[in-house]
């Protein structure tokens, strides 16, 4: 368990956590599916058992973020890369803990984790780039914008966005 405030925890994806994830998915889907493609073809709680347990399985480093021992939303590292270092960090938080500082908080928190523990040496966020409020995450960071790609990630209704790709390597990371 990763302490981010007095009341706000990320705790290691769990079995456990499969009904928090979903339910939360479920109350605030209109909100999410915005930028998120996966929250769509969410349609009962066996697909979300099953993304947690191919979590568990395969040892992703994926958190559950709590506030007062409510779920509010996920963050971990996706497509690790231990040959060259490098691992992307995703979010994605519930519409009424917007704005608190959560994301940024826990990011940063996995960034000391990263270049500490994990030993890596770069990590990318990517956002689309339209979505500034995710896109403000790794700018207030110091991240460096390493460029768009192009049609990166179909979002609902079938529709491509570009993606900003931001990166910061381990030199740069200020605590």
């Amino acid at each position: 368990m990763i302490e981010i405030t007095k009341t706000i925890v990320l705790r290691p994806t769990t079995l456990e956590s499969t009904s928090d994830i979903y339910e939360a998915i479920i109350s605030n889907r209109n909100y999410l599916r915005t930028w998120l493609p996966f929250i769509d073809s969410t349609i009962d709680k066996s697909y979300t058992q099953a993304y947690v347990q191919s979590v568990i399985d395969n040892k992703e480093v994926q958190y559950s973020i709590y506030d007062s021992n409510k779920f509010i939303g996920r963050i971990g590292f996706n497509h690790m890369d231990s040959i060259n270092h490098k691992a992307e960090i995703g979010y994605w938080i519930i519409e009424e803990a917007q704005g608190k500082g959560i994301i940024t908080k826990s990011v940063k928190e996995l960034l000391m984790l990263a270049f500490t523990d994990l030993n890596l040496n770069k990590i990318v966020i990517k956002a689309g780039v339209e979505n500034t409020k995710s896109r403000s995450i790794p700018e207030r960071l110091g991240f460096t914008l390493e460029g768009i790609e192009r049609d990166g990630e179909l979002l609902v209704d079938n529709k491509y966005t570009d993606l900003a790709v931001y990166g910061l390597l381990k030199r740069e990371f200020r605590v």
